[in-house]
């Protein structure tokens, strides 16, 4: 439920709040006002209501979320694909690669590639994105391992089907359910994640607005203005739990499942 109002009110932001302009950066004339019936979250240091800013936040953070997952499982289930498939010494150097990255702690690795790529929609989904591949390398490598002995692989193979399509059309379609499942529950990861290097002022550039940067902007004004931080942080906790609670609901449903 608070998955599909997340995705309902950052789609449709711009009819739910009155100064939809306002959050998407444009100043405005009371600053820092407290939550009132005109300002239901209040405003903030440039006059912003809140509530919009808060909109339009998740817009940036769940896309971010969303687009960082989806670069990190074009780029790991393939690769793990392939590793699972052939082994040998391709399997070697595609894991010992995996091995490098995951020898980095996830945030740390984000943070010196948005340090070095800049600020920008664009290079926070890298900088998180190209450190986030080497789960799904493992999960679908370890799919496929436990497939290409199997009776129908090798029987695609004695038929002549080329690697590539018995790789897309007989071992891809066992790799979409583990690798559903970690998705859901890295989207809560990322979305922490983003909103981190945001706080430390690594992701979008102001006005555009952010969770974490609105944190980050609200942490000077800390407690005497409360709502300033609070509002933000509940929508990165909410959302992020939503997706946890989501993603293992579906782990349970695959486990379940797999033992009927």
């Amino acid at each position: 439920m608070i998955i599909l109002c997340t995705l309902a009110a950052i789609v449709f932001a711009p009819w739910l709040t009155s100064y939809a302009e306002q959050g998407l950066g444009a100043p405005g004339p009371d600053r820092l006002l407290a939550p009132s019936a005109e300002h239901v979250m209040g405003t903030d240091q440039l006059g912003r209501d809140m509530w919009a800013r808060v909109l339009f936040g998740g817009r940036v953070s769940v896309s971010v979320a969303l687009l960082v997952v989806l670069l990190a499982i074009g780029i790991g289930v393939p690769l793990g694909i392939v590793a699972g498939y052939f082994g040998g010494w391709v399997d070697q150097i595609i894991m010992r690669a995996t091995d490098v990255f995951l020898a980095f702690p996830p945030l740390l690795l984000a943070i010196f590639m948005a340090a070095l790529l800049g600020n920008g929609f664009g290079n926070l989904v890298l900088a998180i994105g190209l450190g986030w591949w080497p789960w799904y390398t493992r999960i679908a490598r370890a799919q496929v391992v436990s497939l290409r002995q199997r009776p129908f692989v090798e029987a695609a193979q004695f038929m002549g089907v080329g690697h590539t399509r018995i790789m897309a059309r007989h071992l891809a379609p066992f790799v979409v359910s583990p690798v559903m499942v970690q998705g859901t529950l890295d989207l809560g990861a990322t979305i922490l994640t983003a909103a981190a290097l945001s706080f430390l002022g690594l992701g979008l550039a102001p006005p555009t607005p952010d969770w974490g940067q609105i944190i980050a902007e609200g942490r000077a004004h800390f407690p005497a203005r409360w709502w300033y931080v609070t509002f933000p942080g509940l929508a990165i906790f909410l959302v992020a739990l939503a997706f946890n609670l989501l993603g293992d609901s579906l782990r349970d449903a695959q486990k379940t499942e797999g033992h009927s």
